[in-house]
């Protein structure tokens, strides 16, 4: 049976850090506090508004960064360094000192350990109707500890209307909608019908604990 979450902009958290603000888009458990580093996984979206910041220090995190709307460049010290353009990604860990560089908007997967991810861009053109198939049973074998899967679907455009399991939800700009399955679940399709007229991006964020 397939749980489905839906998160409306209005409805995040949004914090202060050293080189902007933080929006809490999803975190896991959905009782956890980032503050007190309890969570298994944790979505966000930060405004970098410094030309230059140091990323927190996180031990034991692996994270995914993405950047939705300018040119950043982050230097792990002593690995590499990576331009990133508008949605590309990196993946790194957050016990490495890193600093980026670069006024952007991002997008952020932390994963604690016991926990696999990757991210995806999608674009939608307007007028037209777009359906994939999850299974989760490609996670099957992978590690021992995994149980579950979360697909979270984070819009970037105006009047998505989307079917899941028997439902018909609308979404728009910056809303989430995450499905929770069991990883021995069945397969599953899901669809997205772009109402508006221009094209439009959705990030999808699988995470497998």
């Amino acid at each position: 049976m397939n749980t489905v979450k839906i998160i409306r902009s209005d409805e995040y958290k949004t914090s202060r850090w050293s080189g902007g603000t933080t929006t809490e888009l999803l975190i896991y458990p959905y009782e956890a506090k980032y503050a007190d580093r309890n969570f298994k996984w944790r979505l966000s979206s930060a405004r970098v508004i410094d030309e230059e910041s140091v990323f927190t220090h996180l031990p034991g995190i692996a994270r995914i960064i993405m950047s939705i709307d300018g040119k950043l460049t982050l230097h792990h010290e002593g690995h590499y360094e990576k331009n990133l353009k508008p949605f590309e990604q990196d993946s790194f860990m957050g016990d490495w000192n890193t600093k980026s560089f670069g006024k952007v908007t991002d997008f952020n997967l932390m994963m604690a350990a016991g926990c696999q991810g990757k991210m995806k861009t999608y674009t939608f053109e307007g007028k037209k109707v777009y359906e994939e198939k999850l299974n989760p049973g490609e996670y099957i074998n992978r590690q021992k500890n995994i149980k579950q899967i979360t697909y979270v679907f984070y819009i970037l455009g105006e009047k998505v209307e989307t079917y899941i399991s028997g439902m018909k939800v609308y979404l728009n700009n910056k809303d989430t909608l995450a499905v929770t399955t069991l990883l021995n679940g069945d397969p599953f399709n899901i669809k997205f019908s772009n109402k508006g007229e221009e094209n439009i991006k959705v990030i999808k964020t699988e995470i497998a604990y």
